[in-house]
């Protein structure tokens, strides 16, 4: 299969190094050999006809370079006309998440769209923002758009609600989404630290960015709720139809009026007839209380009562892992 794949940060490189390394299964399995014709980072892009060595793109990533530094690179083109552009069945974007307009994210898949090519998106922005419109852009269009990354990394929880439950009826979602929120959490109640320092320790681990703006105030969650409140209950929602709250304002005072009820604080993902974001207690026997930078997820339906799905929501190899089952299910369907 035909690829460009575009971002190459921590989620674009672990996609690479995934391909790699289930290569001969991929082949075997599912009759899936996918070649990278075109790459572009933010300084540039790379293309051949023939593919791209998978090698050649992680050793340029992992020396600090642009890929458009490879021989084969171009500093000049963008990643909008190497869409355009270059013969490709398939699109992989991996750009960072911007929830105010979805940019550069919206325009790439807009063009892919107009251009027939298939899309796996690991990006939370333009779903966020526009779920409906996009969807009913590439159905109009013939194309098939899968973002199970953008929601769980490499947790299948949109897979487990569109497949798992098809034949009941979800009736209510509540869910820790975000996992720089659930470890600060936790080091608040378990360590007795205050919020500055847990989100600190957070950082120097690698589960907060150096601006945690969306992680702590809730948009992450907020952002992936959305995604889950459309597809699975049918809603038709877009970020600005959320109340969101953060975590900023907890203090051990909070976390310690909650232990007084046997109960922990987290930052809680939740959609029943209104779809909200915010700190709440939970009882510490919630099977979906997890600790640390796990999340959970508890679909509340009409005929099999609760099930819960517990993960990793985030990390560059997990999320590479839902880009590829994506990437498996789209093979499949254009079997049919």
């Amino acid at each position: 299969m035909r690829t460009i794949l575009i971002g190459l940060g921590t989620i674009g490189k672990s996609f690479c190094q995934l391909l790699l390394n289930r290569k001969q299964d991929l082949l075997s399995d599912y009759g899936l050999d996918p070649t990278i014709v075109a790459a572009a980072d933010s300084k540039g892009v790379a293309i051949n006809e023939k593919g791209i060595k998978i090698n050649d793109i992680i050793n340029i990533k992992e020396a600090g370079k642009s890929i458009s530094e490879l021989s084969i690179g171009n500093k000049d083109k963008t990643a909008i006309e190497l869409i355009e552009e270059v013969d490709a069945e398939l699109l992989v974007e991996a750009t960072p998440t911007n929830i105010q307009n979805g940019e550069p994210s919206n325009s790439l898949l807009d063009i892919a769209i107009k251009t027939k090519k298939n899309i796996i998106t690991a990006n939370k922005g333009p779903l966020a923002i526009a779920f409906s419109s996009l969807i009913e852009k590439a159905n109009y269009n013939n194309v098939i758009l899968k973002y199970s990354a953008a929601v769980g990394g490499g947790t299948p929880i949109l897979e487990f609600g569109r497949k798992c439950l098809e034949a009941d009826r979800i009736l209510e979602i509540n869910a820790i989404l975000n996992g720089t929120t659930n470890y600060i959490l936790t080091e608040m109640d378990n360590r007795g630290l205050s919020f500055n320092d847990a989100l600190n320790e957070a950082k120097k681990l690698g589960y907060a960015e150096s601006d945690p703006t969306l992680d702590v105030d809730g948009f992450d969650a907020a952002a992936k709720l959305v995604i889950m409140g459309n597809l699975l209950l049918n809603k038709d929602l877009v970020l600005n139809d959320l109340s969101v709250k953060g975590i900023r304002d907890i203090t051990q005072k909070d976390i310690s009026k909650a232990k007084g009820n046997g109960n922990t604080i987290k930052l809680i993902a939740s959609i029943n007839k209104s779809a909200k974001v915010s700190p709440i207690e939970i009882s510490r026997e919630d099977p979906m209380c997890v600790k640390g930078a796990l999340n959970s997820v508890k679909f509340t339906t009409e005929f099999a009562g609760e099930e819960i799905i517990i993960g990793k929501g985030a990390g560059g190899m997990e999320t590479a892992s839902a880009i590829i089952r994506d990437l498996v299910e789209i093979k499949q369907n254009m079997r049919v």
